[in-house]
């Protein structure tokens, strides 16, 4: 497809694209502007968007991705509840740290498992039901934010390395779709995955120098 052809196919699917596709965008970028800021407004803001998007990805025969956005509603209700403990000093339990070695592992396997699970139901539900869905790319997308919405609830500097995977492989997924709003979507995640990378990083790095000289 030439560029000036993905322009017109953008250009009328903003044209075609309905009230709720717009609302569950604008929430969606909104809710990751918190998330760079490790703000707690993430969860509830982030709820609106997972909750349409279950709608929008099962209307479009995008299952692994209406799995992922059910994840999502069900991990922002334990994200919220982990991200507001304090401790005896209100001062928030979680704080944003690297995963060690074993975790990194753990994430890898995490990723397999559900993507396997994924695809394997998607082959399924093609052959059976949906001739359009696209088993390897959506298996893909959906087991990357699985993984990065569970890194997210526990403030996991490489929470936003599976965001930047899940936003690249959901760019081109739902623009053939014709989703092309939450295409573009996905195109602004993706840039506010790196800046939320840079800026988690920079706080961990603060953090850990705090606790280093209370030590």
């Amino acid at each position: 497809m030439s560029l000036p052809q993905i322009w017109n196919e953008f250009l009328t699917g903003l044209h075609d694209t309905s009230l709720l596709e717009y609302i569950g965008v604008f929430a969606g970028i909104i809710s990751v502007l918190f998330q760079r800021k490790a703000n707690i407004w993430v969860y509830p803001i982030g709820l609106v968007n997972t909750v349409i998007y279950v709608y929008i990805s099962i209307k479009g025969s995008l299952f692994g991705e209406a799995s992922v956005n059910f994840y999502y509603t069900v991990m922002s209700i334990y994200g919220w509840v982990l991200w507001a403990k304090k401790d005896s000093n209100k001062v928030a339990v979680l704080s944003i740290t690297y995963s060690s070695k074993k975790e990194l592992v753990q994430q890898l396997l995490f990723f397999a498992v559900f993507y396997v699970a994924i695809y394997g139901a998607l082959v399924f539900l093609k052959q059976a039901f949906y001739s359009n869905t696209i088993p390897w790319a959506d298996a893909f997308a959906s087991a990357s934010a699985y993984t990065g919405m569970w890194l997210l609830a526990k403030k996991k500097i490489e929470s936003w390395y599976w965001w930047i995977v899940t936003n690249t492989a959901s760019i081109p997924l739902y623009f053939v779709k014709h989703y092309v709003f939450t295409s573009f979507q996905y195109v602004v995640l993706l840039i506010l995955a790196f800046a939320g990378l840079v800026s988690w990083m920079k706080k961990g790095a603060s953090q850990k120098a705090v606790a280093f000289t209370h030590e």
